[in-house]
């Protein structure tokens, strides 16, 4: 109990943080922040700083005065050394001075060339060739009439001189004040620059998009995902009625997450959502938050937020999200200090800071959604993730009528026809199909983009650029009997895709090409399906066989693509009996390289063993069917050596085959509203659908060894 008039201490005194008995100090303040505390966190009593303008004045100077006393010694002569008159008079009879200048009797030179004096009292000889000396007062030895005996020059002006007041003050202050004005210079270019220089290392580095900017993209430039319009479609309302959605207790969400293949369109999308909002848009790469210098990532976070926060409402778009949020403690990251880490928890922190009153919405683009940290994706954060896929047949037609917005197209263009061939393209393919086929166009000096350039773009994208070099007769058959097996058995086995165009014209690094494209899209692939497919793959390789008895290197990417399905048939689709409905491979590109896969290495050998079995199957049947329609083989390798190029029409008409009646005409039974062909089995159910839609346009290559 304190009674009335005893010694209080508040807390700081007792803790040892106040002043002692007798100490007239000021407090030193806590070492914590408090909440209210007034702006500045200074206390009243505290001692006021001096202006930042004295500090910097003292310090230059503390700058100017070490310049002139460094500058001074720097400047100052080379000392010399004393010897004796009588040292000296022996050099001027060597004829070993080069000149002198005397003050009195002091007499100051220098030698021709360095010569050995020992001081007196001194036992070790120096090397001189800087001197000076003191002529006695009692010498009589006519030393001028010598001097001149010996050519030495007597000079006026004292040696040592001290240099020219200007020379001192440029030297003795120049370089401090150079030095302070390029810092100033530096600093202030890097606050106005916002971004350059030192102190713009942690500045965020994003793109700003204002409404009055200019044209401003919205969903009318956005095509063939109309399904992932619709979930952003709410955010666009919020950020233009916020108030709509608060009065019934509604939050918008913190953060949208975009995933999908490479040029789906996931971009394009967050700058459509902006545009239709009307509000300020920042656009930055994850990677661009990372630098060489720790922590700088964290701070150009911090200030993104802050720049957005400020112009409310607003949308920050983060492209390529995974660069920074690859899930933590892989065997990638480096530590807790590691600074992709620090930017990660970084963003998670400004993410939960969100009260949902700010008005700025996260959108975030990826193409690896499986390898992110987990922490991003909670509710929270990242509260809505919407997969961008590929556009369908209906979406690929809107998408080239967007993209020919501003090219005249002429009027044989069928933009239905276009978008059938080419199923699995996105959005940023067929921009670049358009674009190559104005190129062809503008290059053939044509008024309009027609279907020639159109077709044309298409092959040199797909089947690759035309190569200018010159078979010899033997190989250019061996080349047609090789793209002739492939197309044959394209069209002859049940369900394969429709043969499009076959080309013996050496394109990239095949020397032929078949091209096949499905007749509509295809979201299921059965095991019936993917037979065929390594059926019409090793066509090329069997014809080889059946008409010359030998094989080339020509098959090469052939049988890449028949190990690729095979491999993916028994180890990850389940269609293997011996392997069972199980999945013991890892997809492509996340196969571990230190084989720490789980797989035992007994059911390695027993997936070797089944891929074996189905492509020898799948072999064997080739062989047959080329060899029961031998005829009609070597029918169409002889129409294809004529033209070197056949389409699709021509090409079912050299082989003999109707195109309505060929098997592979329907999709067999796949395609919406259309029955399967008459006497074709039933298809089995659709495998999952991990192969990507760009495998379902097969191009089988003779991409021989040169």
């Amino acid at each position: 109990m304190t009674t009335p008039g005893s010694d209080q201490k508040g807390p700081l005194a007792r803790a040892g943080l106040g002043n002692r008995a007798g100490d007239d100090r000021p407090p030193s303040p806590p070492p914590w922040r408090v909440e209210g505390a007034p702006e500045g966190g200074r206390g009243p009593d505290q001692p006021k700083r001096r202006p930042a303008w004295q500090r910097f004045g003292w310090m230059l100077l503390v700058l100017l005065a070490l310049n002139w006393i460094i500058s001074s010694f720097l400047l100052a002569p080379e000392p010399r050394t004393p010897v004796s008159y009588t040292f000296f008079l022996t050099q001027v009879d060597a004829k070993n001075v080069a000149d002198i200048t005397s003050t009195a009797d002091t007499i100051e030179g220098t030698f021709s060339k360095k010569a050995a004096y020992t001081p007196v009292g001194e036992k070790k000889a120096e090397q001189v060739d800087r001197f000076t000396t003191q002529r006695p007062s009692f010498a009589d030895d006519d030393l001028f009439a010598k001097l001149q005996a010996n050519g030495v020059p007597v000079n006026a002006n004292p040696p040592d001189a001290p240099r020219p007041i200007w020379q001192q003050v440029l030297l003795g202050f120049g370089p401090t004040l150079l030095l302070v004005g390029l810092l100033i210079w530096f600093l202030r270019r890097a606050a106005a620059g916002a971004g350059g220089g030192i102190g713009g290392f942690g500045k965020s580095r994003a793109k700003l998009y204002q409404p009055e900017g200019g044209p401003r993209t919205t969903f009318a430039d956005v095509a063939g995902i109309e399904e992932v319009e619709q979930e952003v479609t709410e955010i666009v309302d919020f950020l233009r009625e916020p108030e709509k959605y608060r009065k019934l207790g509604a939050q918008i969400p913190h953060g949208v997450l975009l995933s999908g293949p490479p040029g789906t369109g996931k971009t394009l999308l967050a700058r459509a959502v902006a545009g239709e909002a009307k509000v300020p848009f920042f656009s930055m790469s994850a990677s661009e938050f990372i630098e060489m210098i720790v922590g700088v990532g964290a701070s150009r976070v911090r200030d993104l937020f802050e720049q957005a926060k400020k112009v409310a409402p607003s949308i920050i778009f983060i492209d390529e999200l995974d660069a920074i949020g690859r899930a933590r403690g892989g065997a990638q990251s480096l530590g807790g200090n590691d600074e992709r880490e620090q930017t990660l928890n970084q963003i998670l922190t400004e993410m939960d800071g969100f009260t949902g009153s700010e008005g700025v919405v996260v959108l975030a683009a990826t193409n690896r959604p499986e390898i992110l940290d987990q922490a991003l994706l909670r509710p929270g954060r990242f509260d809505r993730r919407v997969t961008v896929s590929p556009p369908d047949l209906s979406g690929r037609r809107k998408i080239l009528e967007v993209h020919t917005r501003g090219v005249p197209v002429g009027p044989d263009v069928d933009l239905q026809a276009l978008a059938s061939a080419t199923p699995g393209m996105v959005g940023a393919d067929l921009k670049n199909l358009v674009n190559e086929a104005a190129l062809l166009a503008a290059r053939r000096a044509h008024a309009t983009v027609v279907t020639a350039d159109f077709t044309d773009a298409l092959e040199k994208i797909v089947l690759g650029t035309v190569r200018g070099i010159m078979l010899t007769p033997e190989e250019k058959e061996r080349t047609a009997f090789h793209e002739s097996g492939h197309a044959l058995l394209g069209m002859l086995t049940p369900g394969a895709d429709p043969v499009r165009k076959i080309s013996i014209i050496p394109r990239g690094q095949a020397l032929g090409v078949t091209f096949q494209s499905p007749s509509a899209d295809r979201y299921g692939y059965s095991a019936k399906y993917l037979r065929g497919r390594i059926i019409g793959a090793l066509g090329g390789r069997a014809a080889e066989e059946v008409v010359y008895g030998d094989m080339t290197t020509g098959a090469e990417s052939d049988l890449d693509q028949v190990s690729n399905i095979a491999r993916q048939m028994v180890g990850r689709w389940g269609m293997s009996e011996a392997i069972g409905p199980v999945t013991v491979l890892p997809p492509p590109g996340s196969e571990s390289p230190f084989g720490l896969d789980g797989v035992a290495p007994a059911t390695k050998e027993l997936i070797d063993a089944e891929v074996r079995k189905i492509v020898d199957e799948c072999y064997e049947e080739a062989l047959a069917l080329l060899r029961g329609h031998r005829d009609q083989l070597s029918a169409l390798a002889h129409r294809l050596l004529e033209s070197e190029t056949l389409d699709e029409e021509d090409a079912y008409a050299a082989a003999g085959i109707s195109r309505d009646a060929a098997p592979g005409a329907l999709a067999r039974g796949e395609v919406p509203g259309i029955p399967p062909a008459p006497g074709l089995p039933p298809e089995d159910p659709a495998a999952p659908a991990d192969v990507a839609p760009r495998e379902a346009t097969g191009a089988s290559k003779n991409g021989a060894a040169e």
